[in-house]
């Protein structure tokens, strides 16, 4: 080991995120910063998926960089893990925090292109991303920002064996909670959800405390509604969620159209510009997750506060209709519910 586990960024149940402190003997093989995300060994399937991406994927300057891995065993427990690009303005997610939960119009413009360059990129290396959302795009010193956290990625086209819930309910597109369909239209759809929430600081769908999960995918699912788009937006901004926010994936715009979309093309300006410097914050990265959070399951919660998924299969021969209807419960879950990927920030 040629590095040392230095302080706390965040920490989850299977993951912990902190800094990495290079040896005198290994300081040119890291760049400064650098973060190490490590997770014991038997349960770290989610970040090896991360690290076979990151390499797969040729380099993009809207994506984080990794850096590397390794093994280690440490206080008698063996670690796999991961090294990667830090961003000390954290995500945008905390953007919107400390900016009073909302974000200007031309900063958001700003950001969207960014995230639409680095879908893209993905798409065209043929992957899907699968849990784009403002917690996983990061901010750099350079008010930059990167699509991170590749953990629930997949291969286009690559087919589940059965029916699964994978990434943020929140932002689940209507053929994956119909279709089992993950391809790179439900990147398309979860990208107007972050718009939303830039622009509102809340959720593209209206939830109430206590809501339940099944009764938004649903909705999401089933019949012609669609997120609100928020009137503040200005008439380019609202053009572009109508191509985000279409139903049918096969028609919904590709990143490659978007690129072309007026609201991305025109007045991308810096966050600084509009509303002067960024506060100094503390070092933050990327691994952060919000109620609902990030999941890759097959399976439904036996109870609202079971933390599980689910309770038998779903089979992809079944109608969506009648997998929706089996979704429908009366069971509540409170807002505070959390995925086993929950992470706790640490300063």
């Amino acid at each position: 080991m040629n590095w040392i586990r230095g302080d706390s960024l965040g920490t989850g149940s299977f993951a912990t995120v902190n800094k990495l402190v290079p040896t005198h003997t290994s300081a040119h093989f890291f760049p400064s910063p650098t973060a190490v995300k490590s997770s014991d060994l038997h349960t770290a399937a989610s970040l090896k998926n991360e690290k076979e991406i990151l390499d797969r994927i040729r380099h993009s300057p809207y994506i984080i960089k990794c850096y590397g891995h390794d093994s280690t065993i440490e206080n008698g427990q063996e670690f796999y893990n991961v090294f990667l690009e830090h961003a000390a303005g954290g995500s945008l997610a905390d953007q919107l925090k400390k900016h009073g939960g909302t974000l200007p119009e031309s900063y958001v413009r700003r950001c969207t292109r960014s995230v639409v360059e680095a879908l893209r990129h993905i798409h065209a290396e043929g992957f899907v991303h699968c849990d784009v959302k403002l917690q996983n795009i990061l901010v750099f010193d350079d008010d930059e920002v990167k699509v991170a956290d590749f953990g629930l990625a997949k291969e286009k086209g690559r087919k589940e064996g059965k029916w699964e819930c994978r990434g943020t309910p929140l932002f689940m597109s209507p053929e994956a909670v119909n279709e089992n369909e993950y391809e790179s239209a439900a990147d398309i759809w979860a990208l107007g959800c972050a718009v939303v929430e830039m622009v509102t600081g809340k959720p593209a769908w209206e939830v109430r405390s206590g809501v339940n999960i099944w009764a938004l995918l649903i909705r999401i699912g089933v019949g012609e509604e669609l997120p609100k788009i928020p009137e503040e937006l200005s008439e380019e901004g609202k053009d572009f969620l109508r191509k985000c926010f279409v139903k049918d994936p096969n028609t919904r715009w590709s990143a490659e159209m978007l690129l072309e979309h007026p609201f991305i093309n025109d007045h991308c300006v810096s966050f600084k510009k509009v509303n002067g410097s960024l506060p100094s914050p503390s070092p933050r990265t990327h691994f952060d997750f919000p109620d609902w959070a990030s999941t890759v399951t097959s399976s439904l919660p036996s109870s609202p506060d079971s933390g599980e998924w689910c309770q038998g299969e779903f089979s992809l021969s079944c109608s969506p209709a009648s997998r929706l209807r089996r979704l429908g419960t009366d069971e509540l879950v409170p807002m505070g519910w959390s995925g086993s990927d929950d992470w706790i920030d640490v300063r």
